[in-house]
């Protein structure tokens, strides 16, 4: 099982990005994928999970309504579309996965998780 992220950088308060987790070694049919971020000093966050089954979603609470998280299976990605961004979301961003009968959330629970993409809101 493998999750490589990538989409990270810098962007300015306001801003959009999207980041892309590619997956190999298992479906994502079969396994949750979701996006998680640690700033330092902070505790990890859970931010968003997609279902295998049915493509819901759900979200933690301070990105509702700001971030999306999206599935291409033909492409065995997940990718997470994250506008409005704050200084504040400022952190490095991982994808996660687990299978489908295993935890829900949250995503930094999961079994397998990438590297981590760098994400910085300034000014």
């Amino acid at each position: 099982v493998q999750l490589v992220e990538s989409g990270g950088g810098s962007v300015q308060p306001g801003g959009s990005l999207t980041l892309s987790c590619r997956v190999s070694g298992f479906t994502t049919t079969e396994y949750t994928v979701g996006y998680f971020r640690q700033a330092p000093g902070k505790k990890r966050e859970g931010l968003a999970t997609i279902s295998p089954i049915d493509d819901s979603t759900y979200y933690g609470d301070s990105v509702k309504g700001r971030f999306f998280i999206s599935s291409d299976r033909s492409k065995s990605a997940v990718y997470l579309q994250m506008n409005g961004l704050k200084i504040e979301d400022t952190a490095v961003y991982y994808c996660a996965a687990a299978p489908f009968t295993s935890t829900w959330w949250p995503p930094y629970d999961y079994d397998y998780r990438g590297q981590g993409t760098q994400v910085t809101v300034s000014p």
